[in-house]
């Protein structure tokens, strides 16, 4: 759940040395970073631009996307937000009515923070394989949340979305031109969608981040492409990670891999740093740029690409939470929490 250099709002860090500050922004829920420095934050699009952009994307029910068979995505209805039984260890913002900030600090760990990434993430992925699994046609994403709800709990876990600046869900479920942050509701799955599926745990303490996007019956060939390319992206992404690598080679990487496919490379978010918060240090932009940093041993992050067929530009509806591309191409996702090791990195969302 973050965002970078399209629209550029001031971020005001919810850190101050040891101290928890108040941000004076509604919901931070969209971490940005403006490239040339400092900090920035997408908070929301305008309400009147949101409402507009809701009535020219979304209300047209029987119209297709252009080039496509397939009709523009709806929001559909919410059930009630699912509990959490009080046994369970929940992060901060949870029960604050204050909205939560990025950490100003890396997240670097000594040996029992690995071994608390290493379980959270473990479990992380094992949830995002049972999700996985879930995906069919007429299966509801509402349905989908309600399984991730149940595993994360019963594994003594919380899930780290729920209540997260106001998010209504356990889990995020992106279909189609969703670029990420889709909340899951009565939508059924139809044949032929892609949904990208983000899972993050809270297990003891530490947040492990994770998600893939998942083919729904018969998907097309160009579809099943895009989706490929953009987990290669991830996987070059990760491979060139290790201590002192400048951050920015990131960006290349998968900007370039995209490039020689055609693909857009979505802008507006960014991986960022996790473990004991949900958002931290550094930002990571999956584009090419000229940010400082360099990667630390035993440092955790995410790396998380979002690849369109069409435009990179961002639409947010009214929920002020699901983002579309502005002309209904598909996008796919792809994320991984990693460790900075001797030897390069370590995934550590993987079963």
């Amino acid at each position: 759940m973050a965002a970078a250099s399209g629209l550029q709002p001031r971020l005001l860090s919810s850190l101050a040395g040891d101290r928890l500050l108040p941000s004076r922004l509604p919901i931070l829920h969209l971490f940005g970073y403006k490239t040339g420095g400092g900090h920035h934050v997408s908070m929301r699009f305008s309400r009147a631009l949101s409402g507009l952009t809701n009535l020219v994307f979304n209300r047209r029910i029987v119209e297709e996307v252009p080039n496509a068979k397939r009709k523009r995505l709806l929001p559909g209805k919410l059930s009630p937000r699912r509990p959490v039984p009080d046994n369970i260890l929940k992060p901060p913002y949870v029960d604050s009515r204050q909205s939560p900030g990025i950490s100003s600090g890396a997240e670097v760990h000594d040996e029992m923070g690995i071994d608390c990434m290493r379980a959270s993430g473990r479990l992380a992925a094992q949830v995002l394989q049972y999700a996985g699994t879930l995906v069919k046609p007429g299966v509801k994403t509402d349905e989908i949340d309600e399984a991730v709800h149940q595993m994360i709990i019963e594994n003594g876990a919380y899930p780290s979305p729920l209540g997260y600046g106001g998010f209504p869900k356990s889990v995020c479920t992106s279909v189609n031109e969703c670029i990420c942050h889709g909340i899951p509701d009565s939508r059924e799955l139809e044949d032929g969608d892609i949904i990208n599926i983000d899972v993050t745990v809270y297990l003891n303490g530490y947040h492990g981040d994770t998600s893939a996007t998942f083919f729904c019956g018969d998907v097309s060939d160009s579809a099943r492409k895009l989706v490929q390319v953009t987990k290669e992206c991830l996987d070059k992404a990760i491979s060139i990670c290790a201590p002192r690598v400048e951050l920015k080679k990131i960006g290349k990487t998968i900007h370039d891999h995209a490039d020689r496919h055609r693909y857009g490379v979505v802008r507006t978010f960014v991986g960022h740093g996790v473990g004991r918060v949900f958002h931290a240090d550094p930002v990571v932009l999956h584009y090419r740029n000229r940010e400082g940093g360099r990667m630390k041993l035993n440092q955790t992050f995410t790396i998380e690409p979002m690849l369109t067929m069409g435009s990179i530009n961002p639409v947010m509806w009214d929920d002020d939470w699901t983002v579309v591309t502005e002309d209904g191409s598909l996008s796919a996702q792809f994320e991984h929490t990693i460790l900075i090791t001797e030897g390069g990195a370590e995934i550590l969302t993987q079963c």
